[in-house]
């Protein structure tokens, strides 16, 4: 993992951004086989939870770095599962790696690639794909102590499917990979050049606001970390991308966009006003990127991984 960024020749296209693919099922399947960029010079990044088997997500991923110039891809939880059906029995960082291996061999770039730079309208940035997954600190106000909080979360009926699918091997917890993976970020981003602009691209969202409207406040738990509170302040982002709670929107804070951009299952996306699969623009004008908010979705109404 090199700290230097990448750099790209000028060009005229737009960055795009999309997540919570869930290619699982047929109907975004179908959406994802008719997504297009509008210019040949269209950057795609995708925030995570493309699918769940390996060789969806390999599909998917595929099919979009054909035709985008470049996919910046960071990993959500769903990627990270190793559920029965895939033949890929992974586990944890074991399986992150494979993933990374996969996306290397397609063109996409992982957060363990060099920050390639745009230097289309609103460069030059450096986009910086983050894996960082969550640490149980958006607990509710009161609840000091994760042991407390999942007790809390389990007597309301709020249980993560990752508890079940996503493995930390080997470390020993989740959360104890959280901490690894904050830690390594944190210095990689902190050895930019003074006064880098960047664009945060992660599955989770960086600050703890966006999950306040969740139906099932408990769900917060598996939705980030407080570490990340003022990154997008210190790494002087232009924007922040995001997915996992399907709740797509644009939120911001201290000056900054923070953009949900997720598909998310057939049963929110059908909801809305807006044509599901539709790209978020993030460059030239994160600012006015917002989608439609609607309701919050039922990744918080149901406590399901997002």
């Amino acid at each position: 993992m090199e700290n230097e960024p990448v750099t790209e020749h000028e060009t005229a296209g737009s960055l795009l951004a999309i997540s919570d693919l869930h290619i699982h099922y047929a109907e975004n399947r179908r959406i994802v086989e008719e997504l297009r960029p509008r210019s040949d010079a269209d950057w795609l990044l995708v925030a995570g939870d493309v699918g769940e088997i390996a060789s969806e997500v390999e599909w998917a991923l595929k099919l979009l770095s054909d035709r985008f110039a470049k996919v910046i891809w960071a990993p959500g939880n769903h990627e990270l599962w190793t559920p029965k059906q895939d033949p890929v029995r992974l586990r944890g960082e074991e399986r992150y790696l494979h993933l990374v291996e996969m996306c290397r061999s397609l063109g996409v770039v992982t957060p363990e690639d060099p920050y390639p730079v745009w230097r289309g309208a609103g460069g030059p940035v450096t986009i910086a794909p983050l894996f960082l997954l969550y640490d149980y600190t958006f607990r509710r106000p009161g609840v000091t102590t994760k042991e407390a909080a999942l007790q809390q979360a389990y007597e309301a009926g709020v249980v993560c499917t990752d508890e079940f699918l996503l493995h930390p091997d080997p470390y020993p917890s989740r959360d104890a990979w959280c901490r690894a993976r904050v830690a390594a970020t944190e210095a990689r981003l902190a050895a930019l050049p003074p006064g880098t602009r960047t664009v945060l691209v992660n599955h989770f969202p960086l600050v703890r606001e966006p999950t306040e409207v969740l139906w099932r406040p408990d769900f917060a738990l598996w939705c980030g970390t407080e570490a990340t509170a003022d990154w997008h302040r210190r790494f002087h982002a232009e924007a922040v991308v995001y997915g996992h709670l399907h709740i797509p929107r644009t939120l911001h804070k201290d000056g900054v966009p923070f953009v949900e951009v997720s598909l998310g299952y057939p049963r929110e996306w059908r909801r809305r006003d807006t044509p599901p699969g539709r790209l978020v623009p993030i460059l030239p004008a994160a600012a006015d990127a917002d989608a439609d908010a609607g309701p919050p979705g039922p990744a918080g109404a149901t406590g399901a991984a997002g």
